[in-house]
């Protein structure tokens, strides 16, 4: 457990160790505000011994960006002094807390607050491929979704977070744009690999241009997408070596590489995953994630709309690629979702007491 529990330094952060809390969706913010309970859950999982907590996706002050209901918001007074609150409450505990910014993008649909009767907003129109269900975006938009991302940075860094995440993963509005599938603009946005970067990169270099230079960016992407958990940006090395340059270039410190089970190779021919393949191609420092400490992953196979339990799984796995540097900080989801003391348990030895993971603790909460 030496590497797991060594301290890692970035920026002007500085962490106990090398387990992180991964961003989970809850929707349990009545009125898109963090309350005492989202307080207490975040403190918790601070106090039980987490090196760093990225929060839920938190979204952005733009009129699309919401696709759920009773998700907290980074934008406007309410929002910010509920976050404020978290964020005491996780200092005073000895641990470090950074938001998830978000924008859902083509998957919102009229009617979620705030945004009223708002259609989703994405690169082409689409939330899926080959479907247009909602608005597709014009420059004029782009560049107000970019400015919501900046202000959300520095509000986030204004009232006391330790870093900023920013959501391109999963399908989501910033990951409609790098998929060929949901992007079919013609132009400088659209087609090469270069352009469907760029809405991205802008974002990035913006938050880059106003936050201080050593406050860390991290930026969560994956190959699959909740619309198609087949699908892929990158095919090869070289491809994703294509696609991350000039995300690391516009100021990307961390890279959070989001995959099912992180024991799984990205490309034929090499055992690394897709965190040490990042980590090979730019250099920068990557968080490994998907089913640590659980035998099976979350999401349900394509027909099944149940989640799935986990039991309690062996870390040799992990801890011998964390050991050979394949990557340098390891998300840990629904594991600490049942267990908020699970670095404390894993310290201590005491792997034989963490409880399984069961979806109905998601509403337990």
């Amino acid at each position: 457990m030496t590497t797991l529990l060594s301290p890692f330094s970035l920026g002007n952060m500085t962490l106990p160790n090398r387990v992180l809390m991964a961003p989970m969706t809850r929707s349990m913010s009545p009125g898109n505000v963090p309350n005492d309970a989202v307080v207490e859950y975040y403190r918790q999982r601070a106090a039980g011994g987490v090196g760093l907590i990225i929060t839920e996706g938190t979204c952005v002050g733009h009129k699309a960006a919401s696709g759920y209901p009773d998700v907290p918001l980074i934008a406007g007074e309410e929002p910010l002094a509920g976050w404020k609150k978290v964020i005491d409450a996780v200092h005073a505990e000895g641990g470090k807390i950074a938001p998830q910014l978000w924008h859902v993008g083509g998957i919102r649909r009229p009617g979620i607050e705030p945004g009223g009767e708002t259609p989703g907003y994405s690169p082409s129109g689409m939330a899926f491929p080959g479907k247009v269900t909602g608005h597709a975006m014009t420059k004029e938009d782009i560049d107000e979704v970019v400015q919501s991302f900046v202000q959300a940075a520095v509000d986030a860094e204004r009232i006391g977070f330790d870093a900023i995440e920013i959501h391109g993963a999963h399908g989501y509005l910033l990951d409609q744009f790098f998929w060929e599938g949901t992007n079919h603009r013609t132009d400088e946005y659209g087609g090469s690999l270069e352009n469907r970067v760029r809405f991205a990169c802008e974002i990035i270099s913006g938050i880059r241009a106003n936050v201080a230079a050593d406050f860390p960016i991290i930026f969560r992407f994956s190959q699959w997408k909740q619309q198609d958990y087949t699908a892929r940006l990158a095919e090869t090395p070289e491809a994703l070596g294509e696609f991350l340059a000039p995300l690391s270039a516009a100021g990307v410190d961390i890279f959070h590489c989001s995959t099912r089970r992180f024991w799984e190779p990205e490309f034929d021919g090499s055992d690394l995953n897709l965190a040490g393949w990042t980590k090979k191609l730019t250099g920068k420092p990557t968080i490994t994630v998907g089913s640590v400490s659980l035998n099976a992953d979350f999401l349900p196979e394509p027909g099944d709309k149940a989640f799935k339990d986990g039991e309690i799984a062996s870390l040799d796995n992990l801890l011998q690629r964390l050991d050979a540097e394949e990557f340098d900080l390891v998300a840990v989801g629904r594991a600490l979702i049942a267990n908020p003391d699970w670095v404390r348990k894993v310290e201590n030895n005491e792997l034989e007491n963490l409880t399984p993971f069961s979806k109905q603790m998601l509403v337990a909460l």
